[in-house]
């Protein structure tokens, strides 16, 4: 009964431990559990948690056996139901609280199947196991009223143009793929059916049915094909890299997917045009050097070495911007470490869907043949009542998101102003797998509205100067949230539509991300550029005085060379650092796609 009762703790337990729900489970090691037996428990109870509520709830199971817990409840009568029976002694007092109330539990599971309109238990198997039981709370397969549906994530697939091509690729790889001209067509197609959608967006990308396995396939394991989501290739698409860019700065460079998607785009528009590559003109900041590796190791297998510098170990606010070959920079990606709300598969808490205990029943018999029901007072069961884990779990967590999202904000608007600084950029793309305002639209207009952007000349990328495929994209950055900024007047609805948003579970089949491009105005007068160091461009209100920009606790000899253009006259001391570091370490957790 442990696997029980583990599971209703990781299931109720705090959210702000960080990492998937997987993670948590198997870096556990005080369970006494198998972590894959766990694991298996507690993901398929949270697929099935809708139907399971609704079953324990009509079934009255929690106003007859008081012992058992809205939980345990839902967590027993999974097994009970679903798999082959309840893990636990034939003599253990729980298991005997829910199995001697089969009949009734089975006979609820099945009206619950037949309200949604699946014939069989394996048209549900199935639904629930695509859909990751969302799919479950809308009335019938053929649609009805019922909640938003919430899509699949289909496997994103980039054609790595540095090594091969689109046509090369559909000719070898996805030979025995079909083709098809709708997105929702992949998204509900099984993970075994062999078809593809070419996205019309992004160009070089394929969409294939979620659950598809390609990384044992050739063309995987030679970089001819990256794994990269849909959304993340929207940021290097935007800055739409050229060789007259000259230098062009990743200035969070990890794990690479869009490093090394500028190196392709950069190659496409040399070979285009008829221009020789330079040797290097990516460089790729990544500040934690077990990250860096894997950039390292990216950037080889995808083939652009010759075009990509690696900055191991070194933060790209470090880099003055008046030094080396960074005052030649033209064009720069800015993808801070953020909440990583909008990563697929990185809740905090996947929903949970609980019983009440509280349920009170009407009990109304038809001609006196037909059985009795139950039915929830006051609203549908099928619409489900309030999850009361999840709301107190929410409002525990609030305060500490607050302080978060302020926190990470104020570093990335730091970052962010910072790169506006450099002489020669003329193009900025800020991007954030977020779906929180604070992190996207109100760092984009406190950005504006900064000194360093007015007198530099910086402004959003409107929506008609960006390339084609984005500007199609009709997902924009939310009006409400740049109204609500002070300053934000003038600017809002033009910054509003400049931005680009994602939302996963949408029928774009995206992950949440958010994308915004800068461009300076070359009207401005070189004169009227702020100088380097400005202490009001930033308006920190003192936050300056915490971030002097993340140490790896290393040696001041690993310091890349003054040559590289690397402020070293201002670096404080390892010792400070690392406490800074300590204060700040659960405020800015990296997460990037």
């Amino acid at each position: 009964m442990s696997l029980y009762h583990e599971a209703a703790s990781i299931l109720t337990g705090p959210t702000d431990s960080g990492g998937s729900l997987k993670s948590r489970i198997y870096n556990n090691k005080t369970l006494k559990s198998s972590a894959a037996h766990l694991y298996a428990l507690v993901s398929e109870t949270l697929k099935w948690s809708d139907v399971l509520r609704e079953v324990v709830e009509r079934s009255q199971l929690l106003g007859m056996e008081k012992k058992l817990t809205p939980i345990l409840a839902v967590l027993l009568v999974h097994d009970l139901l679903l798999r082959n029976g309840i893990a636990a002694t034939a003599s253990h007092p729980l298991k005997l609280a829910v199995t001697r109330h089969k009949a009734r539990l089975n006979a609820e599971f099945v009206r619950a199947r037949l309200r949604r309109g699946f014939s069989s238990i394996d048209a549900i198997k199935a639904s629930v196991n695509l859909h990751g039981g969302t799919e479950t709370k809308v009335l019938g397969n053929k649609g009805g009223k019922g909640s938003a549906r919430c899509y699949p994530h289909p496997r994103w697939v980039r054609i790595n143009t540095l090594r091969t091509t689109l046509e090369t690729q559909l000719e070898t790889t996805f030979a025995e793929y079909s083709p098809v001209c709708s997105l929702t067509s992949i998204l509900e197609a099984p993970s075994s059916k062999k078809v593809l959608h070419i996205d019309c967006h992004i160009p070089d990308l394929l969409a294939l049915p979620p659950g598809a396995d390609l990384t044992s396939s050739a063309a995987y394991m030679r970089g001819d094909i990256i794994f990269q989501d849909k959304a993340s290739c929207f940021p290097a698409y935007l800055l739409d890299p050229s060789p007259e860019d000259g230098e062009i700065i990743d200035a969070c460079a990890a794990p690479g997917n869009k490093t090394t998607h500028l190196a392709a785009l950069l190659s496409a528009r040399c070979r285009a045009g008829g221009e020789p590559l330079k040797s290097t003109s990516i460089w790729g900041f990544e500040r934690d050097k077990t990250r860096a590796e894997t950039l390292k190791k990216l950037v080889e297998t995808a083939g652009a070495n010759r075009m990509v510098t690696v900055i191991a170990g070194q933060d790209s606010l470090r880099a003055d911007p008046d030094s080396g070959v960074w005052r030649k920079a033209a064009a720069l990606l800015l993808d801070p470490s953020c909440s990583g709300s909008g990563i697929i598969g990185r809740d905090e808490m996947p929903h949970l869907a609980l019983p009440s205990r509280d349920t009170k029943v009407q009990v109304k018999a038809r001609n006196n043949k037909k059985r009795k029901r139950s039915s929830l007072q006051g609203s549908s069961t099928s619409e489900g009542t309030t999850d009361r884990v999840s709301q107190h779990r929410e409002e525990l967590s609030s305060d500490a998101l607050s302080q978060r999202l302020s926190s990470l904000s104020a570093f990335q608007l730091k970052l962010l102003l910072h790169s506006f600084r450099f002489p020669s950029v003329r193009k900025v793309v800020y991007s954030t797998c977020s779906i929180h305002a604070e992190e996207n639209e109100h760092v984009v207009v406190r950005a504006l509205n900064s000194d360093v952007a007015k007198h530099m000349g910086w402004r959003v990328l409107r929506r008609e100067e960006q390339v084609a495929g984005l500007r199609e994209w009709s997902i924009r950055g939310s009006l409400n949230a740049c109204k609500g900024l002070e300053g934000g007047s003038g600017v809002t609805e033009v910054v509003a539509e400049a931005c680009l948003r994602c939302s996963k579970g949408s029928k774009e089949g995206t992950m949440g991300f958010f994308v915004v491009g800068f461009v300076r105005d070359l009207a401005v007068e070189e004169e009227d550029s702020i100088a380097p160091g400005h202490r009001d461009a930033a308006n920190w209100d003192g936050e300056d005085e915490e971030w002097e920009g993340f140490s790896d606790g290393s040696s001041t000899s690993n310091v890349v060379p003054a040559a590289v253009g690397l402020d070293r006259s201002d670096r404080t001391p390892v010792g400070k650092k690392e406490k800074k570091e300590k204060r700040k370490k659960c405020m800015y957790s990296p997460a990037r796609a």
